[in-house]
């Protein structure tokens, strides 16, 4: 039997991977359990390079935040923001601007008790069990209506989110009705994994696919046009959606690496 630590909710299976458990894995985290990281070593040896890829997509959503407060954004949005680690947008944002406000969304019981934990006398950011798949259950929360002023500006972040909804979950027309909530002058600041133009090839994504998809949580690799469309009704913010080392780089990604160019990154301006 699989001893529960003690921040680990009551009622959730140990036994079961969870995606932001995964995730927190490949960070280096420490709050997943065994069945986290036998599944996270099998999508490894499938998808080679994978601490390298999240850690770049990390530095792409800290550059973005900072590129937000620069713009005068002061208020974010984080959809399947998963378990906290170093670097999170409330740190960043508030560092940066500290009256920034963050609202934290998430669906894993993992990511949102150890958010709460976290977040525990800031007053200025909270987290709501939530899925993106519902837009309207995070809209209409507590948190949002309490911290976040829809008549200015929002950063949308969806970041590594997206993938792991099927086509079927039309995430475009959740995309769309949180686009349609936001003030012009928002921003949608997304990554979304990808084999196209990277270095991985599609048999390698097909792989990796294979390993998510047996645990409960099909994972999408998209390509480039179909990352695009996600922004419909934002205007691009230069470079537009490239590989993550390259949206406005400030030399603390391993650049020489090439694993690290796999998957897209971009932001969009609401006009």
């Amino acid at each position: 039997m699989v001893e529960r630590p003690a921040w680990a909710p009551q009622g959730i299976d140990l036994s079961v991977p969870s995606v932001s458990r995964i995730y927190d894995y490949y960070l280096g985290g420490s709050h997943n359990f065994e069945a986290d990281r036998d599944a996270g070593r099998r999508a490894m040896e499938a998808f080679p390079g994978l601490p390298k890829i999240m850690q770049a997509n990390r530095a792409f959503m800290r550059r973005a935040v900072r590129y937000a407060v620069d713009q005068g954004v002061t208020q974010f949005l984080d959809i399947g923001s998963g378990i906290p680690t170093f670097g999170n947008v409330h740190e960043v944002a508030q560092a940066a601007r500290p009256g920034a406000t963050v609202v934290y969304v998430d669906h894993d019981p993992v990511a949102v008790a150890h958010s709460r934990a976290v977040l525990e006398g800031n007053e200025r950011a909270d987290i709501v069990s939530a899925d993106l798949r519902s837009p309207r259950d995070i809209l209409d929360s507590e948190p949002a209506r309490r911290l976040l002023d829809l008549s200015r500006p929002v950063a949308l972040l969806l970041i590594a989110v997206l993938h792991f909804l099927e086509d079927a979950d039309e995430p475009s027309k959740s995309v769309a009705e949180l686009r349609d909530a936001l003030a012009p002058g928002s921003l949608l600041i997304l990554t979304h994994a990808s084999t196209d133009g990277g270095p991985r090839k599609p048999e390698e994504g097909d792989k990796v696919e294979g390993v998510y998809r047996n645990i409960g949580s099909p994972l999408i690799m998209r390509s480039r046009t179909e990352v695009e469309r996600f922004f419909d009704g934002f205007e691009p913010v230069e470079p537009g959606v490239v590989a993550m080392p390259l949206w406005r780089p400030d030399g603390t990604d391993d650049e020489d690496d090439p694993v690290i160019y796999t998957g897209f990154a971009g932001v969009g301006r609401k006009a």
